[in-house]
Formats: C-alpha cells, structure tokens, sequence
C-alpha cells in the first residue's frame, strides 16, 4: 500500500509542534484528532449523554417560548381578519385576471419585444387588463 506524501516542511526526527496555548485551541485539536481516531468496536454509544443533551436543548427551547410575549386575544383575532381579508382580495384579483382575455399578437409581441415567455407575456398582459401598451411602458420604467 503507497504511503501519502509528507509536506515539504515535514522532516523525519522533527519534533511534535507545540501543544496549543488557549482552551479553545486545545478544544478544536482534540476535536480534530477525534476525527482521526477509530471508534472502539466494543464501546457502547453513550446514549444517556445524547439524551441528557435533548433534555437541556429541550428545556431551553420550553424557557425560551414561555418568555415570549403572548398576544391578547383581540390582536390575534385582528391579525386573522387582517390575513383572511388579504386573501380574499388575491383570490378576487386572480378571478379578475382569469376573466381578461388577451390577443395572442400581443402576447407574441411582448414575448419578442420584451424577451420574455410566453405564459409570463399573458400573466404580465393579463395584469396591465390587456393593453399592451400599458404592459410595455409598466415593463420599461421597471414599475412592476
């Protein structure tokens, strides 16, 4: 089996390069050479750390949702109003743009002059109710 290369400023009897000076330093060096190191095959998963560890996550999670503020009751009801009205006029504006009915030479028009698809074409006709004229001008000035 072929041994890798050294670098170059690897020498043979070199001395091991000093330990690290900081605990974050030795933190990351032992995390690296845990990277190197084979599992034993006889060790068991320390499954009550990894749980213990959920626990706490899950404990923070908890604390951190009770310090939340809760909204009254009349601010969620009004959000929801707010939001059911909202999507009522989108539904409302997609029946309208459905309703219109667009020239397939404006839309070839846009589509070319424009360089866009067709099917965005018709969506962006559609919005300007048809006029290709307003299409364009809306398209150039970048007021979409």
């Amino acid at each position: 089996m072929a041994e890798e290369p050294q670098p170059a400023v690897v020498q043979e009897g070199m001395e091991q390069p000093d330990a690290p000076a900081t605990a974050d330093d030795r933190a990351t060096a032992k995390a690296m050479s845990s990277l190197d190191a084979k599992p034993d095959e006889n060790a068991e998963p320390k499954k009550e750390l990894d749980m213990k560890a959920i626990n706490d996550a899950m404990k923070n999670l908890e604390t951190i949702g009770q310090q939340g503020e809760k909204k009254p009751a009349a601010e969620e009801t009004s959000a929801r109003k707010q939001a059911q009205e909202a999507m009522k006029r989108r539904q409302e504006e997609d029946a309208r743009r459905k309703a219109v009915k667009v020239d397939q030479a404006d839309v070839a028009l846009l589509a070319e002059q424009l360089d866009m698809s067709k099917p965005k074409a018709t969506d962006f006709l559609k919005s300007h109710e048809a006029n290709a004229v307003k299409a364009m001008t809306t398209w150039v000035t970048g007021a979409v």
